[in-house]
């Protein structure tokens, strides 16, 4: 086994929380010293219930909420120091409070440069 976090492998860290969670994320994440993220827009359902609403007279249901995707890319930091800072920034204790995927990264390219792998990273 290698002594380099995530034994000497790329890892994405993928997040899927509350949009209003977003700044603590980042703040927590910039703790850790990886400032380095992506994030998307998105819409989904989990456990978290459906939405019943009434527009001009019509019933309509919202089951499709708002979140924020959040996309970390790590090789020097621990993908486990990652996931820690993601869920105790975005934990409300609340249905819907999101769910944190660990993958493993085949490669990576520095567009600029050319560089692979973890020195690309």
């Amino acid at each position: 086994m290698s002594d380099a976090p995530n034994d000497g492998e790329i890892k994405l860290v993928m997040a899927v929380v509350r949009p209003d969670k977003l700044a603590d994320v980042k703040r927590g994440l910039a703790e850790i010293g990886a400032p380095s993220l992506t994030v998307t827009n998105v819409s989904g359902r989990g456990n978290q219930p459906a939405k019943k609403g009434q527009w001009r007279g019509e019933e309509y249901t919202v089951d499709l909420h708002q979140k924020v995707k959040i996309e970390c890319v790590v090789s020097e930091i621990p993908a486990d120091d990652v996931v820690d800072a993601i869920r105790e920034a975005a934990y409300t204790g609340e249905l819907g409070d999101g769910k944190i995927f660990v993958l493993d990264v085949a490669d990576a390219v520095q567009i600029r440069t050319g560089e692979r792998g973890r020195d690309a990273v």
